[in-house]
């Protein structure tokens, strides 16, 4: 063998090394493919190089160097991948001098946009395997047109050997890390919920209590003296007189079953009553009050414990931010961002409030609680007052078909 065939044979090795030495540091895939892209592009000139690693039978998430494109900011469907003929294992390679004109690549519902956007002309792709069974693919990309042959597949094969066992113990591992934090984070959201519906049962309980001394106190008190002055010795009192206390009385019961059972919201529906509860809690002689709803009554097509889960919510941000806040504005905005969620924002323009994260009010804890039963997102953001937002997932489970109608 001539010195001329040996000392590129000698210097592929020393690149396959430092490969290997370089990935027995890493312990993250991004990191990893980083680590090695300058010995990469010794063996074969690239623009852009990608790893695809398979995470089921139906995704893969791809690793990126050289261009950074949409292609690692997202999983991706194996059936619209552009090397999906690899992935499904019907073939071991693939290989084009112009994937901006290859059906392979370029089909319906691909996610080819990067290979357009960045002009990447010549390709080539090998599988890669670790232990007999498939992985993902290794991709390599270039602008110029033309520029892979036999010999760069043959490359790139190589070099898929070498690095697939790297990759995949690490990603065995990040997918166990995933799984040990998912769980970990499962397991304190379980804990968080059960504290806050102990939480909210304890506050239900005081409710119904404090609904039973109201009726004591004052409803049946008054009953009790209407029915003493009209079977006792003295003088009856008159009709307007008796009319004005039994209509007293009718507009105490009123409230209190308001307060147990948002009727509003069964007759009138949820915008409405959102605001007939706006309209009592705050003085509107001194704070403007505005309900705007985006959504053609949305709430009212969920669940009735969805819908009366997200009442409460509001019903408590409008009482802390009337009682506490001191504010000359509150609104409510009812509406459906981008991703198919509505959200509800009840803001204030108050003094705001500071929680001390060990002591946590009540009122914000059931809120919370509320939102997690009802697999919400709850925050709160210090935005000129106070904003409290929850986001609900929408989905035809959680909704009606038709819309409720309501007296209006």
């Amino acid at each position: 063998m001539s010195s001329r065939q040996t000392q590129p044979e000698n210097q592929t090795r020393g690149v396959y090394l430092r490969i290997c030495g370089h990935l027995a540091e890493e312990t993250e895939i991004r990191s990893a493919l980083g680590a090695v892209a300058g010995e990469i592009a010794e063996l074969i000139p690239f623009t852009h190089a990608d790893i695809c690693l398979l995470e089921n039978n139906h995704w893969t998430t791809s690793y990126e160097v050289g261009i950074k494109t949409r292609w690692s900011r997202r999983r991706t469907q194996i059936i619209f991948s552009p090397v999906r003929e690899i992935l499904n294992n019907q073939t071991d390679v693939m290989l084009t001098t112009n994937a901006m004109e290859d059906p392979r690549y370029i089909f319906t519902g691909a996610s080819c946009e990067p290979i357009f956007e960045h002009q990447l002309r010549s390709r080539v792709s090998v599988k890669m395997k670790a232990m007999g069974k498939l992985i993902g693919a290794i991709n390599i990309s270039h602008n110029k047109e033309g520029l892979y042959d036999a010999d760069s597949i043959q490359i790139v094969s190589q070099l898929a050997d070498v690095l697939a066992p790297y990759f995949n113990a690490l990603h065995n591992a990040d997918q166990m890390r995933q799984a040990t934090y998912q769980g970990a984070e499962a397991r304190a959201r379980e804990e968080g919920l059960r504290q806050g519906a102990l939480g909210l049962t304890q506050t239900l309980e005081q409710e119904r209590q404090r609904i039973g001394m109201d009726l004591h106190d004052q409803t049946l008190a008054d009953l009790t003296r209407i029915l003493r002055d009209l079977s006792g010795d003295g003088p009856v009192p008159s009709v307007p007189m008796l009319t004005a206390r039994v209509s007293d009385c009718i507009c105490d019961l009123r409230r209190i079953i308001d307060m147990a059972v948002p009727t509003l919201l069964e007759l009138f529906g949820f915008a409405h009553a959102v605001r007939v509860h706006l309209e009592r809690a705050s003085n509107t002689d001194l704070i403007q009050i505005e309900v705007i709803d985006h959504t053609d009554n949305m709430p009212d097509r969920l669940n009735t414990m969805t819908r009366t889960a997200l009442y409460r919510i509001v019903q408590e941000a409008i009482n802390n931010a009337a009682r506490h806040a001191e504010p000359s504005r509150i609104s409510v905005v009812i509406e459906i961002d981008s991703n198919n969620h509505l959200l509800l924002k009840i803001h204030d323009n108050g003094c705001g409030f500071s929680m001390d994260h060990d002591n946590v009010p009540s009122g914000l804890a059931h809120m919370r609680t509320r939102a997690r039963l009802i697999a919400a997102q709850f925050e709160i953001i210090e935005d000129a007052g106070t904003c409290v937002v929850v986001t609900l997932p929408l989905s035809v489970n959680d909704t009606l078909a038709e819309p409720l109608e309501y007296q209006r």
